[in-house]
């Protein structure tokens, strides 16, 4: 019994050692970890009006805390895999191997953004912009599109017998959309896409015959344009009407016809005069 009271008592004072000893070495872990900087990763779709200038930023840190800013440029007209770069630090290095007239500029307030002038077809792809700054970096991935407006027009054909209106947006950036004032038989929208990622939008409505076509017309609607773009469809350029055709027909024939009378009826008259003069004349009385 006594021996069991000894145990028991030994088993209770190392209790308390035993515990004390993993909560001291968790803590001495815990002072001697040092946190990572901060890391900052964005992506973001932007879309700019072509023929206008671009500013790209990636980081609102001055130049006082910037490290170094590296801009990586993956252009669709490129190859694949192949990348340009511009970049700068602090030390007043910098490098460019894109030599296309972007550059590097800074703000009143020293902040660093990568400026696009004239913006064209050939800028448009993936901008990766990593900024290291003091106490962290940031790092963008700028997917970037163009908006370009297309060349819109709009006419009146025959096709298979039947009046057809046509509304057109050609090369426009991205898709036009295209809408009528009228509802006819039947519409029909077509939507073609060129090498150069060009938008051509053709939209065809049937017309029902003898409809008046005074007060049709298409709506246009691009990002480009504040205001959609209204059209009157006009008959096309070389294309006659099949009712006109028939009144100049028979203007034509009526004028034929007249002439021919006249004709006629002037040669049955110069025929009397000369039969006239030609008839034997009375001799005296004896």
């Amino acid at each position: 019994m006594r021996d069991n009271m000894w145990i028991y008592a030994a088993i209770i004072l190392l209790l308390p050692e035993a515990w004390s000893h993993p909560g001291t070495n968790q803590s001495t872990s815990d002072n001697s970890t040092t946190s990572p900087p901060p890391k900052v990763y964005v992506v973001r779709n932007l879309a700019f009006n072509v023929g206008s200038d671009v500013n790209l930023t990636c980081s609102d840190k001055t130049w006082n805390d910037t490290i170094f800013v590296i801009w990586t440029i993956a252009l669709k007209i490129m190859k694949a895999n192949e990348t340009c770069k511009i970049a700068f630090s602090n030390d007043g290095q910098s490098k460019d191997s894109c030599n296309d007239g972007k550059a590097l500029r800074n703000t009143s307030s020293a902040q660093s953004y990568l400026h696009i002038p004239n913006f064209s077809n050939y800028d448009v792809g993936v901008y990766k912009c990593e900024s290291v700054y003091t106490g962290g970096n940031e790092d963008y991935e700028i997917h970037v599109a163009i908006t370009v407006p297309p060349s819109i027009s709009a006419w009146l054909e025959r096709k298979d017998n039947k009046m057809v209106a046509v509304c057109k947006a050609e090369r426009g950036k991205p898709a036009a959309n295209i809408s009528w004032s009228h509802r006819g038989n039947s519409s029909s929208v077509e939507t073609l896409l060129d090498s150069h990622g060009f938008f051509t939008v053709e939209s065809r409505l049937e017309l029902p015959e003898g409809m008046d076509t005074v007060n049709l017309s298409c709506a246009i609607r691009h990002p480009y344009w504040k205001r959609e773009k209204t059209l009157v469809p006009e008959p096309k350029k070389g294309y006659v009407p099949w009712l006109r055709v028939v009144l100049i027909v028979v203007v034509i024939i009526v004028f034929l016809a007249g002439v021919l009378f006249f004709a006629q009826k002037k040669l049955i008259t110069l025929r009397r005069c000369q039969q006239s003069d030609t008839s034997p004349s009375k001799s005296p009385p004896v």
